[in-house]
């Protein structure tokens, strides 16, 4: 699997687990970073956030285990009560709360991104394909967990936990694509 880190590490002699494990914790980072990018909106309990961003490339450049391990991280931090998710807020109800599905979504998303990555040629084309896979995954789970919440159907938590985003997630796929792209040719390149 493709890993900046991996290769920065492996010219100071860093085993590869290391490099992953810590690739793990920046990401998990970034996701929390990514929470802290919060915009609420009046008409649905699902803010925007950056935290799908990274979420899609830790399975991007850490694969299905360490992609995994760092969203693993991420809610783990913010189930020990630190203010990592959205809202800068922690705690259990977080995910028992309207966007709880999305963070279930958030645990699944880095294996899949990082299986069909692999399974199709490893180009950019693919790893948009992927991405966006493992944003179909998110949305999945957010808005499943979105309708029970809500006690409403599966086309209002469509409405309410979906189409206000859609256009935004491509916008953030076609920029981490871009990441990806370039960061990959700056590697392989050197």
């Amino acid at each position: 699997m493709f890993s900046v880190k991996a290769v920065v590490l492996k010219t100071v002699g860093v085993p590869r687990n290391v490099t992953m494990i810590l690739g793990s914790l920046v990401f998990a980072l970034l996701i929390t970073i990514g929470a802290f990018v919060y915009i609420p909106l009046p008409f649905t309990p699902v803010p925007i956030t950056l935290q799908v961003l990274f979420v899609l490339l830790a399975g991007l450049f850490l694969g299905e285990k360490y992609g995994t391990l760092s969203v693993l991280i991420y809610v783990a931090s913010g189930l020990a009560g630190l203010p990592v998710f959205a809202g800068a807020v922690g705690g259990m109800l977080r995910i028992l709360g309207p966007t709880g599905g999305y963070i279930v979504g958030f645990l699944i998303a880095p294996s899949v991104v990082s299986f069909l990555f692999r399974k199709m040629e490893n180009r950019t084309f693919s790893a948009f394909i992927a991405m966006y896979a493992g944003l179909l995954i998110i949305y999945l789970f957010g808005m499943l967990h979105l309708s029970i919440f809500l006690k409403k159907g599966f086309l209002n938590a469509v409405e309410l936990g979906i189409l206000p985003f859609i256009i935004g997630d491509t916008i953030k796929i076609t920029l981490a694509t871009s990441l990806f792209r370039i960061t990959r040719r700056k590697v392989w390149n050197s």
